[in-house]
C-alpha cells in the first residue's frame, strides 16, 4: 500500500456541518467552537457561508461570526461564497479563502442553486475573477461526483466537464463531494483516474459523507491514488438540505485516528478535536455521529 507521509485536514464543521442543524447555535457559541478548531492544529477552518439568511437561516449571522473569531495566524479561514453579493459581505471581514459551490449533476444543481449548470458558469466565474483580484485564494467545490439523489449515477466524464471549467476560472483547488455517501473505494478509484489523466493529485481534496459507512475506506483508495488533502467534520456533522438521505460528513476525529495508526502526519491533536467535538455535541443538543466520541462517552 503506497500512502503518503503527511496529511492536510480541512475542517468543515462550522459551515457544512451547521448548516443543516435544527437546533439555532447562538452567535457566540460558533465563535468559541471555531475558536476551540483554531488551538487544534488544525491549518484550515472553513467558517460560514455568505448566503442569503433566506436559503441556510443557521448561517445568517456569517458577519458577526467572522468578525469575532480568535485567528491564529497560521490558519486559513475560508467562506462559502454564492455571488457576487456574498464576496462584496466576505471581503469587508477579512476572508483568507472564497469558497465557490456547484454540483455535477444537473438535478441536483437546480435544487441547490436553482440554476442549470451551464448558468451557473458565469456566476462563478465573476465570483473567482474578482476573488482572485483581491488576491485571495479560491477554492471549487464539486457535489454529487458518485451519485446524485436524483439521477443515481454520476459518470467521471460529467464531472471532468465541470472540474475543467472550474480550473479554466482560475480557481486553485477542487473539492470533490460525495454528497449523499453512495462511493465506494472501486468507483473512487475509477473518478480519480479519469481526472488525474489531466490534472495533478494536489489539485483535489476529497470531501466523504459516511452515510453507508464507506468514508474511511473511500480516504484511504484516495490517498493511495496521491490525494493528500480531505475535508471532514468535527462530530461527523452535516449533511445536505437538498439531498434526501445525506447523512455528516465523515468525523474528523475518526479520520485523524485511522491517519494517526497509519504513521501519517497531520499535526492535529486527537485531543483537542474531541473537546471541540464535546462542546458542539452539548450546543446542538443531540448526539453527534462520530466513533472516537462513542468511545469517548462509555458507549458499546
Amino acid at each position: 500500500m503506497k500512502l503518503p507521509k503527511k496529511v492536510v485536514i480541512k475542517e468543515v464543521g462550522p459551515r457544512d456541518g451547521l448548516q443543516n442543524e435544527k437546533v439555532q447555535i447562538e452567535t457566540s457559541d460558533k465563535v468559541s467552537f471555531i475558536n476551540l478548531l483554531s488551538d487544534t492544529g488544525l491549518s484550515y477552518i472553513e467558517v460560514t457561508s455568505f448566503v442569503h439568511p433566506k436559503w441556510i437561516p443557521q448561517l445568517s449571522d456569517a458577519f458577526e461570526v467572522m468578525q469575532q473569531i480568535k485567528r491564529q495566524q497560521d490558519v486559513t479561514y475560508a467562506a462559502l461564497i454564492p455571488n457576487m453579493q456574498g464576496l462584496e459581505r466576505a471581503l469587508q471581514v477579512g476572508i483568507d479563502e472564497a469558497n465557490v459551490f456547484m454540483s455535477a449533476s444537473e438535478s441536483h444543481n437546480k435544487n441547490n442553486i436553482n440554476k442549470t449548470i451551464v448558468d451557473t458558469y458565469p456566476v462563478l466565474n465573476e465570483v473567482v475573477r474578482h476573488a482572485k483580484q483581491q488576491q485571495l485564494t479560491v477554492r471549487g467545490y464539486v457535489s454529487t461526483v458518485l451519485g446524485c439523489p436524483y439521477e443515481g449515477d454520476v459518470s467521471p466524464q460529467q464531472v471532468l466537464d465541470v472540474v475543467h471549467r472550474l480550473f479554466d476560472m482560475g480557481v486553485d483547488e477542487i473539492s470533490l463531494g460525495d454528497t449523499i455517501g453512495v462511493g465506494v473505494p472501486n468507483e473512487v478509484e475509477r473518478l480519480l483516474e479519469v481526472l488525474l489523466k489531466s490534472y495533478k493529485p494536489h489539485q483535489f481534496a476529497m470531501h466523504f459523507h459516511d452515510t453507508r459507512g464507506t468514508a474511511i475506506a473511500n480516504i484511504i483508495k484516495s490517498m493511495e491514488m496521491g490525494i493528500t488533502i480531505f475535508d471532514s467534520a468535527v462530530g461527523g456533522l452535516g449533511g445536505c438540505p437538498y439531498a434526501k438521505g445525506a447523512s455528516g460528513n465523515v468525523a474528523t476525529e475518526d479520520v485523524l485516528y485511522t491517519l494517526n495508526k497509519m504513521g501519517i502526519t497531520t499535526n492535529v491533536s486527537l485531543e483537542r478535536l474531541l473537546q471541540a467535538a464535546q462542546y458542539i455535541e452539548h450546543k446542538i443538543n443531540r448526539t453527534v455521529n462520530s466513533k472516537q466520541m462513542a468511545i469517548l462517552r462509555g458507549e458499546d
